[in-house]
C-alpha cells in the first residue's frame, strides 16, 4: 500500500480489526520511510445482480437509487442517518444473498417497503403511493389498515423473506 502522505511503496500494518458489522477488516498501517499513520479499509468486492425493470430492459444495482428512493420517503421524518444506512445494507445483503445473476426490480422495491414499515410508518406509505400508483383515498385506507394490524417490529423476524418464496422462478 502506497502511503498518502510520502507516496513510498512500502508501509506496514500495525493492527488489524474488524468493523462492527464484521463485513470488512480496519488496518492502521505506519509508513517506514516517513513514519506517518493511517487508516485502511478492506471489503470484499461482491458483484450484485443486475436490475430487470418492469419494461424487460436491465441495468446494473445502483446503491445512490436506492438510497434516494429511501431518503425521499423518509425525508423530515425522525430516522437517525445509521437506521437508514443498515437499512440498506440489509437489502444488499439479501440481494447478494438470493444468489441470482439478475432480479426484478420488483423485489427490490417490495424489500424496500419492508425496511421503510420498520423504520417508519409515514415513510412506509409515501413510498407504496408512489410505487403501487396509488389511485385514490381507498388504496392508502388499505395500507394504512394494513399497518396498525401489522406485528410489532420485535415480531416482524418470524415473517418469511420476500426473497426466498419469489426469487426462484
Amino acid at each position: 500500500m502506497r502511503c498518502p502522505f510520502c507516496g513510498a511503496q512500502d508501509t506496514r500494518v500495525i493492527d488489524s480489526r474488524l468493523s462492527q458489522e464484521g463485513d470488512q477488516v480496519r488496518r492502521r498501517r505506519e509508513c517506514t520511510a516517513c513514519r506517518e499513520r493511517f487508516t485502511t479499509y478492506e471489503v470484499a468486492e461482491l458483484n450484485l445482480p443486475r436490475v430487470i425493470k418492469n419494461d424487460g430492459s436491465r441495468e446494473p444495482f445502483r446503491e445512490d437509487k436506492l438510497r434516494a428512493g429511501m431518503l425521499r420517503a423518509l425525508e423530515k421524518r425522525p430516522v437517525g442517518s445509521d437506521r437508514i444506512e443498515a437499512a440498506i445494507n440489509r437489502i444488499k445483503k439479501k440481494l447478494l444473498a438470493c444468489g441470482e445473476r439478475e432480479i426484478p426490480s420488483r423485489l427490490i422495491g417490495e424489500s424496500v417497503m419492508q425496511e421503510l414499515a420498520g423504520l417508519d410508518h409515514v415513510a412506509y406509505v409515501r413510498f407504496a403511493s408512489v410505487y403501487r400508483s396509488f389511485q385514490d383515498v381507498n388504496e392508502f385506507r388499505e395500507v394504512i389498515d394494513r399497518l396498525e394490524s401489522a406485528p410489532p417490529a420485535g415480531d416482524r423476524d418470524l415473517q418469511p423473506d420476500l426473497f426466498e418464496s419469489e426469487a426462484k422462478p
